[in-house]
């Protein structure tokens, strides 16, 4: 079973079964508002709505000092009328009213109020903010559900001991389901589902007792929509970390089946078994049976089965037998980037070169090639900014792409560039903004494979300007991964030499860098239809200037002549040396995994 730390110690709830929460009573002390920085975490789901004050402290952790939840079912009817309902919307209003109050009288330091599915796809979404800000004060960040993912995650992350572990961690609210694959700390992979406990029950009407039909029907209707949303995992998963009331409440009736009502839900284990015998269970109950199941709140007696259905779903989908649940949830991982962002982000370098560097180094890579490639490329980029007309402010997002390019070997060798795509824009790295993310991301994903294209989704997202960009700098990191093929920093640095035609790159190297010349010259096919000039690698070397034959047909190689494996670059490999040239033995892409 993993284990769970970093929570700060004190009495649960018995009504929300979460470690932290801590209630105003005689036998606890708190700093007073002078001497401690009080945060106030505002949750708005479409279920229910949720305030947790907390005072931060250091160490990234935070002590709850009061919460208050209220089941205002916010997206009521939104699947069928795509809109907000107005008593809905009457309720959250007078139930936020409320929770200002609390909020003023704690005289909090820091307030953050987000809200998800039902206030981010209804119509009336953007006036039901107005309303809120207008007659409340309060302002609301309308998340996305790939923020969302992520704050379940962040708040897992901190709770529980990831190392060494392929996890899902999967959120389930009344209008969506995020699942996040991560290989210990870093995320891989974010499916956004449109799987919520309400949206599900309202579509096939599951909240009175179901017959083994309408029952297959929910089931069947689940399992297609997580289908349609979610792709073949990279891996599967050692264990899933669920997270929302869903999980919460799916724990609470198991344990006080066995006696154990009264401790806290958090870690606690699950088997997909149980799962499935408590969905059948509850489903052939009725709504006023289920509200009598010890573990089971009121609020939630009517969506339950929907919801652990969902659970079951994930599970077969996802080949996962266990789960644990963390008693977090999303409003846990935004209480713990208010605290981050109170103190600083604990264990962040001041450096930026560091920082990515550290994260290349948590995920395996070969850190000193990787750092090679990028001063290389930062050399390229330096000599040909001018002639290529390349941005200034571009040189350090090619650098860190040229760090970072090889994270993906965390999942899988065969495909790695997309997975270090898909670690990359997730990884937070504090000195990127998020779009800048999204361009390194991409920068690292073109550094092999095939050349970027509109039908990749990642790059078709991106503006036309940016497109350009990517492709610039992808060309340009190509041509550095390809100066240090041999994986040994032989190549101790590089010329280039320019004309209206032709750009020559004259290497320095004690010896002939055959296999370096070799993988430079097989790259450079997106630098010369980027840029429309042909590319010439020549060694600087004594005899650079009696090239022989043989020489000559490594150094201008075409890439026309490439292997079949190099000619459909899609695939696993780089491609394979040509068994006759001298280069062979240093330069084949698939011999090992440190290969490039």
């Amino acid at each position: 079973m993993l284990t769970f730390s970093g929570w700060e110690e004190g009495r649960s709830s018995s009504h929300s079964h979460f470690p932290g929460v801590h209630r105003m009573d005689s036998q606890q002390t708190f700093l007073s508002p002078e001497l401690s920085h009080r945060l106030a975490a505002v949750d708005i789901g479409t279920n229910s709505m949720r305030l947790i004050i907390a005072e931060a402290l250091r160490e990234g952790k935070y002590r709850i000092v009061d919460d208050e939840k209220e089941a205002t079912r916010l997206g009521r009817n939104l699947a069928a009328t795509g809109a907000l309902d107005p008593t809905a919307i009457a309720d959250s209003l007078a139930a936020l009213r409320r929770m200002k109050q609390i909020i003023d009288g704690y005289q909090v330091n820091q307030v953050r109020a987000i809200a998800t599915c039902a206030v981010r796809e209804a119509e009336n979404g953007a006036e039901f903010v107005d309303r809120v800000k207008q007659e409340i004060g309060l302002d609301i960040d309308v998340i996305t559900a790939e923020e969302e993912a992520l704050l379940a995650f962040f708040g897992v992350r901190r709770a529980f001991e990831l190392e060494g572990k392929n996890v899902a961690v999967v959120d389930i609210g009344g209008g969506s389901t995020e699942i996040v694959l991560a290989s210990g700390d870093l995320v891989d992979e974010i499916y956004t589902t449109p799987l919520g406990a309400v949206r599900m029950t309202e579509l096939y009407d599951a909240s009175p007792a179901l017959s083994n039909k309408r029952f297959e029907r929910l089931k069947g209707g689940i399992d297609r929509l997580l289908r349609r949303h979610t792709s073949k995992p990279p891996f599967e998963p050692h264990l899933l970390i669920g997270s929302g009331g869903t999980f919460t409440t799916l724990a609470a009736i198991l344990m006080a089946e066995r006696g154990q009502g009264d401790l806290p839900v958090q870690g606690h284990a699950v088997t997909r078994a149980e799962v499935a015998h408590l969905c059948d269970r509850l489903r052939k109950m009725s709504p006023k049976a289920r509200r009598s199941v010890p573990g089971l709140g009121p609020d939630r007696a009517d969506i339950i089965v929907a919801g652990i259905a969902i659970i079951d779903a994930v599970m077969r989908r996802l080949n996962v037998n266990r789960l644990q649940v963390h008693a977090g949830g999303v409003r846990d991982g935004l209480l713990l980037t208010m605290v981050d962002d109170s103190f600083g982000r604990a264990g962040v370098s001041s450096g930026a070169s560091d920082a990515v560097s550290s994260f290349a180094a948590r995920c395996g890579v070969d850190v000193p090639h990787c750092r090679h490639v990028s001063a290389l490329a930062a050399s390229l980029f330096d000599q040909l900014a001018d002639t290529l007309q390349l941005d200034p402010s571009d040189r350090r997002l090619l650098e860190a792409a040229a760090v970072l390019q090889d994270v993906g070997y965390l999942i899988n060798y065969d495909q790695h560039h997309k997975h270090s795509y898909h670690l990359i824009v997730n990884s937070r790295l504090p000195e990127f903004e998020p779009h800048e993310l999204e361009l390194v991301a991409n920068i690292a994903r073109y550094h092999r494979g095939s050349k970027p294209k509109r039908k990749h989704e990642n790059f078709s997202r991106l503006t036309s300007a940016d497109r350009t960009r990517v492709r610039k700098l992808a060309a340009l990191l190509r041509l550095a991964g390809g100066l240090d093929r041999s994986h040994s920093q032989q190549v101790e640095s590089v010329c280039a030499v320019c004309n209206d035609e032709t750009i020559t790159l004259s290497v320095d190297a004690a010896e002939r860098p055959e296999a370096d010349i070799f993988g430079t010259r097989r790259r450079a096919a997106l630098f010369e239809d980027v840029f429309d000039r042909e590319l010439k690698v020549r060694w600087s070397g004594a005899d650079a200037e009696e090239t022989s034959a043989d020489d000559a047909s490594i150094i201008g190689a075409s890439p026309d002549t490439a292997s079949p494996d190099e000619a459909n670059p899609e695939n696993g490999s780089h491609g394979a040396t040509p068994s006759n040239s001298p280069a062979s033995a240093a330069a084949t892409d698939t011999a090992t995994p440190a290969a490039k």
